[in-house]
């Protein structure tokens, strides 16, 4: 393999320089500004801060609602990561299968990563709406079931969690399409001779070959439900009904923008990345030796 030679040293340096400010720039400054604040809390008029030391995560671990929030937060990101993924490697071997049409089907699978996730929501919102979306008309037509998410938590719940896996459901699919494209027909046709139903070849040969793929897609789902979904859930429930569909994300929004608790917010910040970073180093841990590469 020919090895790349920079005649100038300060050429890769030069190079990299752009990335490397974005990078403090939009991510360690902001990341530090919130440390920071978090150890403050901000006068009624926001005119100056006080030091509190620890003070602010403490009323946080402590009190009801950020722990349901909390919970929010888990539910929602265990069901986008896990639904979405499954639904995904489903879809995703139809779209693999040899039949008429199969470019068109594939367009229409990919379309949805386009749209921005409030838009995901909204559409979603018209087909649950109680008044006009055509679920809960077919429910209480067919079963006479009030499907009603402004009254019941779990159903704004499923809602949100809907939206948000059809919007990444385009992505996805993409990148297990490739997988399953990059498989050798001799692994499956091997095999196939030595009598492996579909089934068991899918579960055998297929996926354990999808592993990296599958890992990848799982850490980049569970980035995307704890901290790309805000725009989804403000444009939706804005946390309603209650706080049935509060996650970590917006409650923080929500107590630094619209209840001015500027302090509270940055140390929702510093704890929901700490959550996001550990729940990443336990995959690369744990899962990561799983994976067949």
């Amino acid at each position: 393999m020919k090895r790349s030679v920079f005649r100038n040293r300060g050429l890769p340096y030069l190079l990299v320089l752009p990335q490397v400010v974005v990078t403090l720039v939009f991510f360690f400054w902001p990341a530090f500004g919130s440390l920071r604040l978090a150890l403050y809390r901000s006068s009624p008029f926001g005119d100056r801060l006080m030091f509190t030391g620890l003070d602010n995560f403490t009323r946080l671990l402590g009190s009801g609602d950020y722990l349901e929030s909390v919970l929010n937060s888990f539910v929602f990101a265990s069901a986008v990561t896990f639904g979405g993924l499954a639904a995904s490697l489903g879809l995703a071997v139809l779209a693999n299968q040899k039949i008429r049409g199969l470019a068109l089907y594939r367009t229409a699978l990919l379309w949805p990563y386009g749209i921005a996730p409030a838009v995901a929501g909204i559409i979603w919102l018209f087909i649950f709406h109680p008044s006009y979306g055509i679920l809960p008309f077919v429910l209480s037509a067919v079963a006479s079931i009030q499907f009603n998410w402004l009254l019941k938590g779990w159903i704004a719940m499923l809602m949100i969690v809907t939206a948000a896996v059809w919007k990444q459901l385009g992505y996805n699919i993409a990148f297990f399409l490739a997988g399953l494209q990059a498989i050798p027909t001799s692994v499956l046709e091997a095999a196939q001779v030595d009598g492996a139903d579909p089934v068991r070849r899918f579960w055998r040969v297929v996926f354990p070959l999808l592993s990296p793929i599958t890992f990848f897609l799982f850490v980049l789902n569970m980035v995307f439900s704890f901290f790309e979904t805000f725009g989804l859930v403000h444009a939706v429930t804005q946390g309603g009904p209650g706080h049935a569909t509060e996650i970590l994300v917006y409650k923080a929004y929500n107590d630094g923008f619209v209840n001015q608790q500027l302090g509270t917010s940055a140390a929702q910040s510093v704890i929901l990345m700490v959550v996001v970073i550990g729940l990443t180093m336990l995959q690369f841990r744990y899962a990561e030796k799983k994976v067949t590469y």
